[in-house]
């Protein structure tokens, strides 16, 4: 009869003295603690976590079993710390399947440490999960495998992932707002349209007269809204289904991609996150072996934008006539000058990783002081055009009111 497992949490100290906190399965706490000693763990403590009435775990179909990129950070971190601690890729392996805390991820581990204790490499057992590891880390690792520092690469990958998760909740941070007002205000227009206006027309009929211009729109909208509505709704609906089904296509990218960059006011934002995610994807897989044209052609894939795509393959093919690097990149307006210019000083100095590194943390920072710059714009904006949108509406549902004498018959 197979035994239960339960779940508890940890305190450890790791080989540095750095305390670590998790999560684990076991079947009971003595298994804990020889598996955390397996790991050149010292336990500082070890608590079982109930997994009953409010504290039991809720799996969301479809959402429970997603893959992040957080996840894969702290697996490769993680990954790092038992390699340098002395431990086999396969005995590391085994632990992360036991302990990680996302399923999925967990069942896929288990599958990669089958295929590398058949013989086959930690680069190519991951490789076979393309859906879940990335180009880059996939070519980091393989890049590890061969040079000797296999350890070194995955913090390096951690590291890379880490800052990508923190660029993303950057931008998610400035994003969020302006979208929850500009919806509220849909909403409020819309309900104001199917259900306010048409009590106040009702009545406007019953009186009598003429109506005030603005009023006459707001009536004539109401009225368009009640057969437009649904139609609106139905189109928007089946645009979502198509945009997600559509929206990392090449002939769509092609178009949609440039214009990102033109946005007024978000425009500027969404080149700084390129040139931070290209410099950095660049600058790390460069510092961890990956040979440059190796480098250039997944760096343009996970730049996140076709204008850094067709760039890098300018530089790839400067490169390959055996051409100067950052040659090609003042040619394309989305790479400032101060970044080409300090590539080429990397390039000169045999220094490219490290100051790509830094122009990756520049940008990094100026993403940050953007997003807080367009909030403190754009709640105030968003305020202001809800109000004025809504203020004006209900100025124009009361005109007829004022000349009410004049309308009665």
């Amino acid at each position: 009869m197979a035994t239960a497992t339960k779940v508890f949490e940890y305190a450890v100290r790791d080989s540095g003295g750095k305390l670590v906190k998790g999560r684990i399965e076991a079947s009971n706490q003595n298994a804990v603690v020889g598996r955390l000693r397996s790991m050149g763990m010292a336990p500082v403590s070890i608590t079982e976590v109930s997994t009953t009435g409010l504290q039991a775990e809720i799996k969301i179909p479809g959402l429970s079993d997603r893959i992040s990129l957080k996840d894969l950070a702290i697996l490769a971190r993680q990954l790092a710390t038992m390699i340098n601690s002395g431990l086999s890729i396969l005995r590391a392996l085994s632990i992360l399947a036991d302990q990680t805390e996302n399923k999925a991820l967990a069942k896929i581990v288990g599958g990669v440490r089958s295929d590398v204790e058949t013989g086959s490499a930690l680069s190519v057992a991951l490789g076979k999960h393309p859906e879940v590891f990335p180009p880059l880390m996939l070519n980091m690792i393989k890049a590890g495998e061969v040079g000797g520092f296999l350890d070194q690469v995955l913090v390096s990958v951690a590291e890379n992932f880490e800052s990508e998760v923190k660029l993303r909740g950057k931008v998610k941070s400035a994003m969020t707002y302006p979208i929850v007002v500009f919806a509220i205000a849909i909403l409020a227009v819309v309900g104001m349209l199917l259900f306010i206006v048409p009590i106040f027309a009702n009545m406007f009929a019953n009186l009598g007269g003429e109506l005030p211009l603005p009023t006459q729109i707001l009536v004539t909208l109401s009225d368009w809204m009640k057969i437009g509505g649904p139609v609106l709704l139905v189109a928007a609906v089946i645009f979502s289904f198509w945009w997600a089904k559509n929206k990392h296509k090449q002939s769509v990218r092609d178009k949609v991609d440039p214009l990102k960059l033109k946005v007024p006011i978000f425009g500027k934002l969404f080149q700084k996150i390129a040139v931070a995610r290209f410099t950095r994807n660049f600058g790390t897989m460069i510092h961890a072996g990956v040979p440059i044209l190796q480098a250039l052609s997944i760096v343009g894939a996970t730049s996140g934008n076709v204008v850094i795509e067709r760039a890098t393959k300018d530089i790839g093919d400067s490169v390959r006539s055996g051409e100067s690097l950052t040659g090609p990149l003042s040619k394309h307006p989305v790479f400032p000058p101060m970044v080409v210019q300090m590539m080429a000083v990397g390039e000169d100095t045999g220094a490219l990783d490290e100051m790509l590194a830094k122009i990756a943390d520049f940008y990094d920072q100026e993403v940050e002081a953007t997003t807080e710059q367009l909030t403190s714009l754009i709640e105030p904006l968003m305020i202001a055009v809800l109000g004025g949108i809504v203020g004006t509406m209900i100025i124009a549902l009361y005109m007829p009111i004022f000349n009410i004498f004049e309308l009665i018959e």
